[in-house]
């Protein structure tokens, strides 16, 4: 299954614009990453796995692997796994862009080693 018949099948219809603009931020930021489905969802990986994306009935979750050991400055992250973060948002308006582009540039900091 490609990440597009994912989208289709997978994620309700009023939350597929909020999954392309994550997907656009995605590509733009972390222009490197593979763009793949893993364990049943959006997986962006370089070297390890970058973040998901995770839709639900109430909304999509972009989750962070290393989450828990990033700066958190836009107070967004939430969780309580060991090392995972996830973000929480019901449409594009609750994306907050810049929050969103500096967590995926400490993933990839990390990723990078």
């Amino acid at each position: 299954m490609s990440v597009d018949e994912f989208v289709e099948s997978k994620v309700l219809p009023e939350y597929r614009p909020l999954v392309a603009e994550l997907r656009a931020l995605i590509k733009e930021s972390a222009p490197q990453a593979r763009e793949v489905i893993s364990y049943g969802l959006p997986m962006y990986i370089q070297r390890q796995t970058l973040c998901w994306i995770s839709p639900g009935k109430t909304g999509i979750s972009l989750g962070f692997t290393y989450g828990g050991s990033f700066e958190d400055r836009y107070r967004l992250l939430r969780g309580s796994a060991k090392h995972a973060r996830h973000v929480r948002m019901r449409n594009p308006a609750q994306m907050n862009r810049p929050a969103l582009e500096y967590y995926v540039e400490q993933a990839l900091k990390r990723d990078a080693g």
